[in-house]
């Protein structure tokens, strides 16, 4: 017996031109190229360029996996963009894309979850496909993180950049049973709100009329990324019956370098297995998980039919895995 399963057959990603270098950012706050390498693994990073948006970073990343996935816009028939930093209250990101693509069927609508929107949102446009309510779903990460950071402050304006990346699913068969036919296999989210003075931003419209600057208690966050982030792992290979064993490559949230390596010694992940992006992109939010898959796919590293364990942790707190089957 056959069931629907999401597959992913397109990504694409996109990265503004402007880069940031460590040394750069010395120049303005007091810090070094030593300091940041040591402490969080990041070289440089990409910052949008003025008037450049989420929306505009967004559109480029969703061509790209439509053109990767052959398929054309107009049979898209739903828009999920994971973002914190939109370009208006509204309307959504994802409608304001849909316009820009000629897309006049389905729905679209934002996922805010911060670093763990993407991971959110793959798990909504899974369940959205395997109830049969749609076939073609593009599922973007995209974000301008640059607008909301305080360039004075070296404990964060050191740690973020901007970029987007995207996932075209489409419902196929997969054998009952068999859950690794390739497609998303399985996915867990999971929040808790007592949390929420670790990582936030300073406002929102509708305390402050303004989005306010982010702020991080950045010990305390790593204390809580390694342990929940391997909870959400675990949790969901256990659920599939899979082992660290059997992952072919570990794509996880660009946070920072040491909680990459922590999280993969942790779990038995061998070091060549895991996906870093962060030297070279900083924390994108919501954008680094796909960032990174589309990275080491155009690179050969991912291949068709690799088991792939994805993992992000963001603000709230909010966290989550993805177990796709490439």
């Amino acid at each position: 017996m056959t069931q629907l399963m999401a597959r992913v057959s397109g990504v694409g990603s996109y990265l503004p031109e402007r880069i940031v270098t460590n040394d750069e950012l010395a120049r303005t706050v007091d810090t070094s190229d030593a300091w940041i390498r040591e402490r969080t693994g990041i070289k440089r990073r990409h910052i949008a360029a003025d008037g450049e948006t989420t929306v505009d970073m967004g559109e480029m990343a969703a061509r790209r996996a439509l053109d990767n996935a052959g398929l054309d816009a107009s049979e898209i028939d739903l828009i999920i963009v994971a973002t914190t930093t939109p370009d208006l209250v509204f309307p959504s990101c994802a409608t304001m894309i849909q316009g820009r693509l000629g897309i006049t069927q389905g729905a679209a609508f934002d996922v805010q979850a911060v670093c763990s929107g993407f991971i959110y949102a793959l798990s909504i446009a899974d369940g959205l496909i395997l109830t049969g309510q749609h076939r073609n779903v593009l599922v973007i990460g995209a974000e301008t993180m640059s607008r909301i950071i305080d360039w004075t402050d070296r404990a964060t304006c050191v740690l973020f950049g901007d970029g987007a990346g995207a996932f075209v699913l489409q419902a196929g068969e997969s054998q009952r049973g068999k859950p690794f036919g390739r497609g998303l296999i399985g996915a867990y989210m999971r929040a808790d709100g007592s949390f929420l003075d670790l990582l936030r931003t300073t406002g929102g419209v509708s305390s402050s009329q303004s989005s306010g600057l982010l702020t991080m208690q950045g010990n305390a966050v790593y204390r809580h990324a390694v342990t929940k982030i391997c909870e959400a792992m675990t949790t969901l290979m256990e659920r599939h019956g899979v082992t660290s064993a059997d992952i072919d490559w570990f794509v996880p949230h660009q946070a920072n370098q040491r909680i990459l390596e922590g999280v993969a010694k942790r779990l038995g992940i061998a070091p060549d297995k895991v996906i870093s992006t962060v030297a070279d992109q900083g924390n994108t939010s919501a954008a680094s998980v796909p960032l990174a898959f589309d990275q080491a796919v155009r690179d050969g590293r991912i291949q068709r039919g690799d088991l792939c364990l994805l993992e992000a942790l963001g603000g709230g707190f909010t966290w989550g895995s993805a177990l796709i089957r490439f």
